[in-house]
């Protein structure tokens, strides 16, 4: 007998269905979000590869990122307790990628303030497997990058940038360009590190050559310890319950 078209996983797994999976993609995440009465996130980008105590001499000059991502996410955690509504935690929820290194010490530190965080995972042959600290209920898998982007940049009052390769300068740049082009409405980004940062991109060349404005300098924010991180979100977040229109 032939299955009914939504039971017919042939037909789902087509390039013909490529728009199903697409909208099932985004829509089971936001059945989720609404269950759960989530209004808005902080979301925190971040290397894969920095882990705490890291022998190898490549990245453990990087290791205090992920002790720094702890303690960022245990307070902006306490915060969010604070401003949520009565018996749920609903008000900046600390969001990461779901995976290992930066993206687990985000999760962590979530779970050791007692609160809860959303991990939005991705679908890779490698690197990509959830890490132990995230909360079952508000952890998602996506297959395609881009929806999970979109669902990066639509919850969140403000974007934590720790230091990372071309996955966390690609999360960035989308952020700024949405930000820039008036695609998404104005939020603090925070680029933590600015000895990496101002390393690894010259923005200065940038303005130099006209390829950016001077205002768009102040789209980003360095900063290079928690405490004054966790002040400036404090200061400059909108509180206002504002759904992003992107």
């Amino acid at each position: 007998m032939i299955p009914e078209a939504f039971r017919n996983y042939e037909f789902l797994a087509s390039n013909e269905a490529r728009h199903i999976r697409m909208l099932s993609d985004y829509s089971y995440a936001e059945s989720v979000i609404l269950k759960e009465k989530i209004r808005d996130s902080i979301v925190i980008f971040g290397s894969a590869r920095i882990r705490p105590n890291d022998e190898n001499p490549r990245t453990n000059k990087l290791s205090r990122y992920y002790d720094d991502t702890v303690q960022i996410s245990k307070e902006l955690t306490e915060w969010s307790i604070s401003l949520s509504s009565p018996g749920i935690q609903d008000r900046l929820i600390v969001c990461t990628g779901g995976g290992p290194g930066i993206m687990e010490a985000g999760n962590k530190g979530a779970w050791l303030a007692g609160g809860r965080s959303i991990a939005l995972n991705i679908k890779l042959p490698h690197e990509q497997t959830a890490n132990p600290f995230v909360v079952p209920g508000l952890t998602f898998t996506f297959h395609y990058f881009f929806v999970r982007k979109l669902w990066f940049v639509q919850m969140a009052k403000a974007v934590v940038v720790m230091p990372g390769g071309f996955g966390t300068i690609d999360e960035l740049f989308e952020t700024l360009t949405l930000i820039q082009t008036n695609r998404s409405k104005p939020i603090p980004v925070v680029l933590y590190g600015p000895d990496f940062w101002k390393k690894t991109i010259n923005f200065d060349f940038l303005l130099e050559h006209g390829l950016i404005e001077e205002k768009d300098l102040s789209l980003f924010h360095f900063m290079d310890t928690p405490s004054e991180t966790i002040e400036f979100l404090k200061k400059n977040i909108d509180l206002t319950l504002t759904k992003n229109s992107i």
